[in-house]
Order: structure tokens, then C-alpha cells, then sequence
């Protein structure tokens, strides 16, 4: 049965996940807040920009106008970057069938919003905003899963997270196929704090892969090193979890915690992790004067580290809950410019014993 489906945010992950869905057969609209995206696709079946090299189906189909892409459909998922995903919500209000509640609606954004009341959780701050009918109906979609590897039909599986059985049910059979593995879960709160924390730890972990492969013959950090952080890491993303509301331990042992925390760290296709690495490699920083100058600046890289933010967030969290995170507040002093990479780690380090 075909569906009318909407992504909202063509970067490399809206892309991929549009592609899933046209590839089924789903009557597909992608859209894009650059027209020179919006004529790639439809002229070209490429996303050269976000997801280059990967060829699109005509089932799926782009336009600037949100309007027109929001309208009518049956699905619609959010995918824009955590820092704008209000701004775009804020422009589809006025539709019909997000008025009237019509349409089922997901988001696969990772990463905490900047709100009066400080830092929230995607879905929590999403109700406040749409119409009542999506008050505790939404879907909050993640796992361990890079744009690149989805959209060339690599076996991978997700996350999809909801108070509301039925809704996540039908997402899950709506994005599932041979190849991508959909499962579902009532642990809002847990899935979008690993989801959203993991990014921060990923930095870290680029920073320490940098130093471990660095050419110095008495460099005294290793895989065992890497393997060390990443599990201190998943302890604070599970303490943070806890803080805002998670019940559900098994969360943070499953594809949304420490499967989405390991594939962010370790491939490749990590944007969090590169730039950490390129923290130490190409001296990135250095034109930032702190974190609030690196995120007023952030379209000056070019991609986007969703982790960036998320540290400034977390640093909030953590104060507010009385939590112990060295890895997360250590990455936020580095991004902060307050100390140099060599000295977080031996603060991490320290905060061991």
C-alpha cells in the first residue's frame, strides 16, 4: 500500500531515510531549505551536497515550499538539524492536516532544544508547540545508523520510541524492510538522551583517537584507552537518562544506547567523531574565541557536529541534576576554550581514581 510521506530536512540522514521510504514504493516528498538541493534531486536523483554519490528513486521527489510538503500527507518526519527543528515545526502549524491532527508525525533529530526553560527533550518541546492531538502521540525515532550505510542498504536496525503503541507500530512498519530492522519501545525519555548525549562522547572519542594514533612512540593511549572512555561515557549518558525521567534501564544496553554510542564513536561516517579528531588534526578550534562564538559561527565547518550544542546543553543538565559527567563537562571546557585536549584527558583520567 503506497503512503503520502513527507521528510522534512534533506541533510544526509532526512535524505537517507527518504530514500528508504520512496524505495518502497511511498509517494515521497523531501524538503529542502536550498533550492540548488531541490533541483539536484529532481533533475539529477542526487543530493550532492548531503548525500553525495548515492542514487535517489524517482518515487521521491523535492520542494522548498513546506507548505506543500507538509500538506495532505499521512506521515511526516522531522529531520532538520536539532537547531533549527523549532523553526521549522513554527512553519507548519498553519497546515490543515497538522491542525486537525491528521497526520502521524515522527522525528529522527538527535539532540536537546534550547527553550525559556532551559534545555528540553525534542518531543516534550514539540507538544507544546502542535496542536493537543499529538500530546503524547509522537515518535521519536533512533539507533545505531549513519545516512551514508542506510541509504546503500546496509543491514541496520532502529529505534522507535512512543507513548503511544499504536503510532510506533506504524512507523515501524512503515520504515522496515529486509534490510533495515524497526523495533519498538515506550522509553521516550531514554531513547532521545542516548540518542541526543552519545554526540558529546563521540567528540571525546575523536579526540582521544587522534592522540592514540599520533605519531609519538610514547604515547600511552590505546584501543583498551578507547574501550575505557566509551564505557564511561554510556554510564554518564545512562545517570543523565535517569535524571530526566527514564524507567527503563534496558534502554541504555540496547541499539539505542550503547549500539547507537559505539557506531557514533567508531565509524567513519561520524561527523561527531571527525570533528574531534580535527579538534587535534587541524587545530579547529583555534578561530572559535568559546563555545558561544563556535555555535553562532557553526555553518563555518562544513558539516554540522550535532555534539556541539548537545555539550553546551548538558552542561546545564548536569548542574541542574548534581551529576558527575567528567567526559561531558571536559569536552564543554575544550569547546569552551578553558583547557587544551591533553588536559581533559588527564582530568578524565584522574576522575577514575
Amino acid at each position: 500500500m503506497q503512503e503520502r510521506i513527507a521528510v522534512l530536512g534533506a541533510g544526509a540522514w532526512g535524505s537517507a531515510v527518504a530514500k528508504v521510504l520512496a524505495d518502497k514504493g511511498n509517494e515521497t516528498l523531501l524538503w529542502a531549505l536550498e533550492k540548488d538541493v531541490v533541483q539536484d534531486i529532481n533533475d539529477r536523483r542526487r543530493n550532492s551536497r548531503f548525500l553525495p554519490e548515492v542514487d535517489l528513486p524517482a518515487t521521491l521527489r523535492a520542494t522548498d515550499d513546506i507548505a506543500e510538503a507538509a500538506a495532505g500527507k499521512e506521515f511526516l518526519i522531522l529531520a532538520s538539524p536539532s537547531l533549527y527543528l523549532l523553526d521549522t515545526v513554527k512553519k507548519i502549524l498553519f497546515v490543515p492536516s497538522i491542525r486537525e491532527g491528521e497526520t502521524a508525525i515522527a522525528v529522527i533529530t538527535k539532540g536537546f532544544l534550547s527553550t525559556q526553560k532551559g534545555p528540553r527533550l525534542i518531543l516534550e518541546t514539540l507538544e507544546d508547540y502542535l496542536p493537543g492531538f499529538y500530546r503524547q502521540s509522537l515518535v521519536y525515532i533512533a539507533g545505531p545508523s549513519h545516512a551514508e550505510e542506510v541509504a546503500r542498504g546496509k543491514i541496520t536496525g532502529l529505534i522507535a520510541a512512543s507513548e503511544n503503541a499504536k503510532n510506533s507500530i506504524r512507523f515501524r512498519n512503515l520504515l522496515k524492510t529486509e534490510r533495515l530492522f524497526v523495533f519498538s519501545s515506550f522509553d521516550i525519555r531514554g531513547v532521545q538522551v542516548a540518542a541526543a548525549s552519545k554526540n558529546v562522547i563521540a567528540i571525546a572519542f575523536g579526540i582521544l583517537d587522534a592522540l592514540k594514533n599520533s605519531e609519538n612512540p610514547e604515547e600511552m593511549f590505546g584501543d583498551g584507552t578507547a574501550s575505557l572512555l566509551l564505557a564511561a561515557g554510556l554510564n554518564e549518558i545512562q545517570a543523565l537518562g535517569q535524571a530526566m525521567g527514564s524507567n527503563y534501564p534496558e534502554t541504555f544496553t540496547s541499539i539505542a544506547g550503547i549500539g547507537d554510542l559505539d557506531v557514533t564513536c567508531r565509524s567513519v561516517w561520524g561527523r561527531n567523531r571527525r570533528f574531534g579528531r580535527e579538534i587535534i588534526e587541524k587545530r579547529i578550534l583555534e578561530p572559535f574565541r568559546d563555545l558561544e562564538d563556535l555555535l553562532n559561527r557553526i555553518k563555518e565547518i562544513s558539516y554540522l557536529p550535532e555534539g556541539v550544542a548537545a555539550a553546551k546543553y548538558i552542561k546545564i543538565l548536569a548542574e541542574k541534576f548534581r551529576l558527575k559527567m567528567p567526559i561531558s563537562l571536559g569536552l564543554y571546557q575544550i569547546l569552551n576554550r578553558e583547557i587544551e585536549p591533553e588536559e581533559f584527558v588527564k582530568n578524565f583520567l584522574n576522575s577514575l581514581t
